[in-house]
């Protein structure tokens, strides 16, 4: 069981902004068991998450390395997506790296948000009931940082009834949470990472860039610009930015020419490729790709072959094909309640997973990847 004064360095962090968050959730957090880091441990954290992604070779990585493990906002399967104390909570769980989905306000503020629209995710139709656009939406993108402020975040709903999105998950109502700024993301993980002696790392998503610019704010500048504020601008630091968006990731760097490392997120559509494609198109996808990203990021199914029997290989040689273009791949995204049907378990998804290569695992729940990663990889 934790300690209460274990506690002391995330309290601290967050008192200064969020004190009314924290002073609700204080007694929960104080019946929280936090796993011994140490126990996992298998080689720094720090040394691991800051490493050179364009492949296992040149980020130091032997071929039996770990993955590492990415918090998806933050710990997100136990507290409120991107909110601070889900963050906190990440970096606690033992994450090597916590995601950050940006989103513009209308001020051209980066908002950590997954959505353009704050409907799932706050109570605007409560505090601001005549803002939707025509779609029926609210977008985060007309409202100022201000204004965002008067919000009460909570547990992500399915979007067409006020169920949450996953059934178990943090309630709805009584605990407030607010909606907050990168610059404050990066500092609570700053902040935490000096009291804590760790050195966790920023995956920073752009969601729709194209789509912000065509609104009047270049995201990309813009985060980049942020980034630069706290110490991020090359690639020996501990920030790495992607997005689904290709046309933008190759713009970072062939345009704004940024040293941070860049992956590209992945789903089916991304690479263009037919559905029968062969293996050398693949590869020739994937080499290209590697001409200005560090590293990609597909969908599990992405890397899960199509058979069910359980005599044949799980997985396909998607992550051996992006190693050999040069690439990093980190997969997404680890869930408890959505594991595959060809698995018995979610260790098993999570073992497979790391036996077949892959150089970061990003999921909901930190805390039980890290407790399935073998001691060393096949």
């Amino acid at each position: 069981m934790l300690h209460s004064t274990d506690l002391r360095p995330l309290l601290a962090n967050l008192a200064a902004k969020h004190f009314h968050t924290l002073v609700a959730l204080l007694p929960m957090l104080f019946f929280i068991q936090i796993p011994n880091l140490a126990l996992h441990a298998k080689e720094p954290a720090a040394t691991r998450a800051t490493a050179d992604p364009s492949s296992r070779a040149t980020a130091g990585l032997p071929s039996s390395a770990v993955p590492i493990v990415i918090a998806h906002r933050g710990a997100s399967g136990y507290l409120p997506e991107h909110s601070l104390p889900s963050v906190a909570y990440a970096h606690a769980l033992g994450a090597d790296l916590i995601e950050q989905d940006i989103v513009l306000s209308k001020d051209l503020e980066p908002i950590v948000i997954h959505d353009r629209i704050l409907d799932y995710v706050a109570n605007v139709a409560d505090i601001f009931p005549n803002r939707k656009r025509n779609d029926g939406h609210y977008h985060v993108a007309d409202f100022t940082l201000t204004e965002l402020r008067q919000l009460s975040a909570h547990e992500r709903t399915n979007g067409h009834t006020d169920k949450l999105a996953y059934a178990d998950r943090f309630p709805v109502g009584g605990v407030p949470f607010e909606i907050a700024t990168l610059a404050e993301h990066i500092e609570l993980i700053q902040g935490l990472n000096r009291s804590t002696g760790r050195n966790v790392g920023l995956l920073v998503e752009l969601k729709d860039p194209t789509w912000h610019r065509e609104q009047g704010g270049d995201m990309s500048r813009i985060v980049l610009d942020t980034l630069a504020k706290y110490g991020y601008t090359s690639r020996e630091d501990n920030a790495i930015i992607q997005t689904f968006d290709a046309s933008e990731v190759e713009r970072l760097r062939k345009e704004l020419h940024t040293d941070l490392r860049l992956v590209q997120l992945m789903n089916d559509q991304t690479l263009k490729l037919p559905a029968n494609a062969t293996e050398e198109q693949l590869s020739a996808a994937l080499e290209n790709l590697a001409s200005y990203a560090d590293g990609a990021a597909p969908s599990l199914e992405m890397v899960l072959s199509r058979t069910r029997l359980p005599e044949e290989s799980k997985v396909t040689n998607f992550i051996d094909l992006a190693h050999d273009a040069g690439l990093t791949i980190y997969c997404y995204t680890f869930r408890t309640e959505t594991v595959p049907p060809q698995f018995a378990s979610f260790g098993e998804l999570v073992e497979t997973f790391a036996n077949a290569g892959a150089d970061g695992l990003i999921t909901d729940f930190p805390d039980q990847v890290r407790v399935h990663l073998p001691a060393q990889v096949k």
